[in-house]
C-alpha cells in the first residue's frame, strides 16, 4: 500500500499488536486496530496500552468479524 499504513507489530500473520502509550485509550484507537485489521484480512488485533500501572488494564482486544 502507498498510504499511510503501518502497524506496530504483526505476530506470526494472525494477530496485529498496536501499541500505544497514552493517557486513556480513545475510541479513535479502536477504529484505527479495526481499520488495520480490515485492511490485512486479519481476525484478531491487541491494543496495548503502557501508560498504565498494570500492563494488564492496558490491554484490549479486538476482533474484525469480517
Amino acid at each position: 500500500m502507498d498510504q499511510g499504513f503501518r502497524s506496530d507489530l504483526i505476530v506470526e500473520d494472525r494477530v496485529l499488536v498496536e501499541i500505544k502509550s497514552v493517557g486513556a485509550i480513545a475510541p479513535v484507537h479502536f477504529k484505527q486496530v479495526l481499520t488495520y485489521l480490515k485492511l490485512t484480512g486479519l481476525k484478531l488485533g491487541l491494543l496495548i496500552n503502557f501508560n498504565e500501572a498494570l500492563i494488564k488494564d492496558g490491554i484490549s482486544r479486538v476482533v474484525n468479524n469480517l
